[in-house]
């Protein structure tokens, strides 16, 4: 926030041309300036503190420490979900030193030079090697529940991000305004393939001839540092503008209107919704003063929350509730902390959210009773979410073989996923189809093995069935540059969450290249040899397909057509 000049006074960095080790509201404040609307009745103090007027073991250091919580506590206000309420006794824990060149303040500064924070996707990259020690120990075995956010935590290149939000929101605005400028401004998109007139007769009617900017919602239920929603936020701005928005009222709708993430990693989701909020500021000076509600919520667990207590403090019949509505609620979140966004709310709980959610709001002077019911505001509000159909859906899911998988998710993967519960990752994919809407897109960066191993032969053929590939890049080798390349190979792939019979999606073999080359280039290079047209009813053709797609085409054979070897072993190991 310094380093983008949204803070009034550098309330970390040092002030232009000072040294690092005097941040500028220290330096402001020696000279006698403060803002007593943020340091309130401490204002008094930090200046006799400068001025010398009372007694102190180190005057700078502790003027400093009440700067620094102040301002902190002051964002509360716009960003509760980011910075706590500092008290007396927090400040405590705060290190000694905050003003040496060797402390964590002065560190801070000169690592995050304004060029270091340029883009907000800095702050994905820290996280991602902020917890790479903790995956590193917890990789190779099972995975306990609390450890699954560090071991599944993956940050995702920008090229791949580009690729999906470009080929699922983009697609889905450019099939309704073919016309409009968004296309020059996505390298990544990918134009479809000529159909037949029947095909093109079918997409016509099922193409909304308007889409409202303000109704469009996106999706990442498993949104890591905030990646996709920071990439979906620029090119939802670009439509926006292309509509005639202007551009101060354009930040607030889409934190607020488009914008939908989850996780089951509460500093996770704080940093996606900072970097959000940071990329609105950008776009609109006055945005912390408006009270911005962000969509984006922590999956938490149901373990201490008390039903029993709770129906027998409140009359449930005045909202239209019985105990046994609370107890659902109980159960399906009981371990929401493992499953994460792969938990679907049934429908009869579903309807019943709508009245839990009015009992949340019910204000009781018993402070146990108060607490619980503030616990069901938060499980209403995931529950909300996760029984919530979006237009769009884009994510990079976690990934974890069920090898690594403990009892309770390997469980509950066999029993709601059976057809992709050799890894979470394929599960996501299945998930993916009920969170989108009917027809609605998807876009997805997994490993690539559902392509062709035969543990994922069932999960294929519903795919193949039921949905449609639009777009598809096997990316295989240096998929992740950051991870070890030889287990990394992904496959980026975007879907219509519907069956578009003969629709013919446009694969790219980037995995031809050599192991050590920038799939992004490559991807980028669009080389023809490497392109190619495929219906899903040419796949009935493989060996080993169980299900009739429709009468096989006669020439020329997919074998010829595709060169992927991968493809070509369907339900073959």
């Amino acid at each position: 926030m310094d380093a983008n000049r949204y803070n009034p006074v550098a309330v970390v960095s040092p002030a232009s041309g000072q040294a690092i080790g005097q941040p500028e509201v220290l330096a402001e404040a020696k000279a006698g300036s403060v803002d007593a609307q943020v340091l309130g009745a401490k204002a008094e103090r930090v200046i006799d503190l400068l001025a010398g007027r009372v007694s102190s073991s180190d005057p700078q250091q502790e003027a400093y420490r009440l700067l620094l919580t102040a301002h902190c506590n002051h964002l509360y206000a716009s960003m509760p979900f980011m910075f706590e309420r500092i008290g007396d006794e927090t400040e405590l824990l705060l290190p000694a030193d905050l003003l040496s060149e060797n402390s964590i303040v002065a560190k801070t500064a000169a690592a995050l030079s304004v060029e270091a924070c340029a883009d907000v996707e800095v702050i994905g990259w820290l996280y991602q090697f902020y917890i790479s020690d903790k995956k590193d120990q917890v990789m190779g075995g099972v995975v306990a529940s609390e450890d699954i956010p560090a071991a599944t935590q993956l940050f995702t290149p920008d090229w791949i991000v580009k690729y999906m939000v470009q080929n699922s929101l983009g697609a889905m605005w450019l099939n309704t305004f073919p016309s409009s400028s968004l296309r020059q401004q996505m390298d990544y998109y990918v134009e479809p393939a000529k159909q037949t007139d029947q095909v093109q007769a079918n997409l016509d009617t099922l193409t909304p001839k308007s889409l409202n900017p303000e109704g469009l919602t996106l999706v990442d239920p498993a949104s890591g540092s905030g990646h996709v929603l920071v990439e979906a936020y620029d090119l939802f701005k670009a439509i926006y503008l292309e509509r005639g928005y202007q551009q101060r009222d354009v930040a607030r709708l889409i934190l607020e209107k488009n914008l939908w993430g989850l996780d089951i990693d509460s500093r996770a989701a704080q940093l996606t919704g900072f970097a959000l909020m940071m990329k609105g500021r950008a776009d609109d000076r006055g945005l912390f003063k408006r009270g911005v509600k962000l969509n984006i919520t922590t999956i938490v667990d149901s373990a201490g929350f008390d039903s029993e207590y709770c129906a027998q403090g409140v009359t449930l019949a005045d909202y239209g509730l019985e105990a046994g509505d609370l107890t659902d609620l109980k159960a399906l979140f009981e371990h929401a902390t493992t499953f994460g966004s792969l938990i679907e709310v049934p429908e009869q709980l579903a309807a019943k959210l709508p009245a839990l959610k009015q009992l949340s709001e019910v204000t009781s002077q018993d402070l146990f009773l108060a607490e619980v019911l503030r616990q069901i505001g938060l499980l209403v509000r995931q529950g909300e979410l996760l029984a919530a159909h979006y237009d769009v859906v884009v994510m990079n899911p976690p990934y974890m073989g069920s090898g690594s998988m403990n009892a309770l998710l390997k469980k509950f993967a066999k029993d709601h996923f059976p057809s992709a519960r050799s890894d979470l990752f394929a599960c996501f994919i299945e998930r993916s189809y009920s969170l989108a809407k009917n027809l609605g897109n998807i876009a997805m960066v997994t490993m690539q093995s559902w392509m062709f191993l035969s543990s994922y032969q069932r999960m294929r053929e519903r795919l193949l069935r039921e949905k449609t590939i639009t777009t598809m890049a096997q990316i295989g080798y240096n998929s992740f540059p950051s991870m070890n390349s030889k287990i990394a190979q992904a496959t980026v792939f975007s879907l219509a969450n519907h069956k578009i019979v003969d629709f013919e999606g446009t694969f790219f073999d980037l995995n031809s290249a050599p192991q050590s080359a920038s799939k992004d280039r490559v991807f980028l290079e669009r080389d023809p040899r490497n392109r190619y047209a495929i219906g899903a009813r040419e796949f009935g053709r493989l060996p080993g397909v169980r299900w009739p797609i429709g009468p096989a085409p006669v020439e020329p054979s997919l074998t010829s057509r595709h060169p992927w070897k991968t493809w070509q072993m369907s339900g073959k190991a």
